[in-house]
């Protein structure tokens, strides 16, 4: 297969190593932001700014430019992957329009609302992006639980590869599914993309409970609650209720609030230290989207009339509401209710 992944990052970086080692020995192109950037990977053979210490292999070849060229030439292409964050999502895609090959993207989390005045004043899932953007597109994603670093270093990993086209759903596995990672193939888009934003914000609530050393407790009924929260809004947005229990719900949860290369879970933990919201994010020196995501996820929750208790206390701890200490009391002293409701 000839595979592209537009984004240079750390898991776009991760996710091209591993296709390089797949024993179908695909033809694997990185391209980065920009030619001088691609000219420094090519150079030093590593991303020694997003996933330092690891070689990148001898037969992936790095570009740069502008996605917009791959259009043009997408007929010798069998799969793109666009590893850009969510907010790039759009922009690249309406780049992509016209491509013929498959299309997925790896970022999680909800596209902010641009207007409150548009038809869609609310925060937008990736395939609803698409939908908009390059609607013609045979598109889908590639989630669950996965750090970069262990993709790339080649530790066993298992993903899903979701879309509503069989033919994203084969690409994918065919792309990656190898010795150390498997895919899964899930047709619910809308509950593999719930679950993969849904799981940074309460990622940071455990991180918060954890560095509070409200001990093991607190963490598995914050998961656990999570969990539920995750579900509800899911199937409200059209997932099934059983993709939750799977890796792009229960096992990305899991990860990303217990790992410790979760960066929003590390969030939690410095927000325990007294430290504020952008002390938090300047030390991380990435990304955290769990910051950035989680009032979208309660202001589309609210749409749809979705009780979020745990990722509303989040954002009034993210907006400085709240402190640590009266988030917990708030989550506690909520009135009993029966667990399933």
């Amino acid at each position: 297969m000839k595979i592209v992944i537009i984004g240079a990052g750390a898991f776009g970086t991760a996710i091209a190593v591993s296709a390089c080692r797949n024993p179908a020995g695909h033809s694997v192109e990185l391209w980065a932001r920009d030619e001088s950037q691609a000219a420094v990977l090519h150079s030093e053979r590593q991303n020694a700014r997003y996933l330092p210490g690891i070689p990148l292999p001898h037969e992936l070849l790095v570009r740069g430019g502008d996605a917009g060229t791959l259009a043009a030439h997408s007929g010798w292409v069998d799969l793109v992957v666009v590893a850009t964050p969510m907010a790039g999502l759009r922009q690249v895609l309406t780049s992509l329009r016209g491509t013929r090959a498959p299309i997925a993207w790896l970022c999680k989390g909800f596209e902010p609302a641009q207007d409150e005045a548009a038809p869609y004043p609310f925060g937008l899932l990736p395939h609803e992006v698409q939908r908009q953007a390059a609607p013609e597109l045979l598109a889908g994603a590639l989630s669950g639980p996965s750090f970069a670093q262990e993709v790339a270093r080649g530790q066993p990993t298992a993903l899903v590869a979701t879309s509503r086209h069989a033919e994203v759903r084969d690409a994918l596995v065919a792309a990656f599914h190898g010795l150390t990672l498997r895919v899964y193939a899930n047709d619910d888009l809308p509950g593999v993309e719930v679950g993969g934003a849904v799981k940074n914000v309460l990622a940071i609530a455990t991180g918060l409970a954890d560095g509070m050393n409200l001990g093991l407790n607190a963490r598995a009924a914050l998961i656990t609650r999570g969990l539920a929260e995750m579900s509800r809004l899911g199937q409200a947005l059209g997932g099934r209720a059983d993709t939750f229990m799977g890796l792009s719900g229960l096992g990305d949860l899991v990860l990303t609030a217990t790992g410790d290369l979760s960066r929003n879970r590390r969030v939690g933990l410095l927000l325990a230290e007294g430290k504020t919201v952008g002390e938090a994010v300047k030390s991380l020196g990435h990304v955290a989207e769990g910051v950035y995501c989680a009032r979208t996820v309660l202001q589309r929750a609210r749409h749809v009339g979705v009780e979020m208790p745990i990722t509303e206390n989040v954002v009034a701890l993210l907006d400085g509401e709240l402190k640590p200490v009266e988030a917990v009391a708030a989550l506690m002293g909520r009135d009993p209710k029966g667990e399933l409701l």
